[in-house]
């Protein structure tokens, strides 16, 4: 089964790497974006017996900072 893991920011976490994106867009040229978040996407390929809590577990142990990061998990 592919997994996809999407990790964002929580909202009110300053994002320096969205900043320098929104910067960046603005120098090319490239008007009306308000605002930019960076995340990151991670794709696992696991056995169909992996559980959802073994899954969770992934994701709060090592994949996502909880403290600072949400995390989304999609089936693909």
């Amino acid at each position: 089964m592919k997994l996809r893991i999407f990790v964002t920011l929580k909202p009110g976490v300053l994002d320096p790497q969205g900043r320098a994106i929104h910067k960046a867009l603005g120098g090319l040229g490239f008007e009306g974006v308000n605002d930019v978040r960076a995340g990151k996407l991670i794709e696992l390929e696991v056995e169909d017996s992996v559980e959802d809590a073994q899954i969770d577990a992934m994701c709060r142990k090592l994949l996502a900072n909880t403290v600072i990061e949400n995390y989304r998990v999609e089936r693909a």
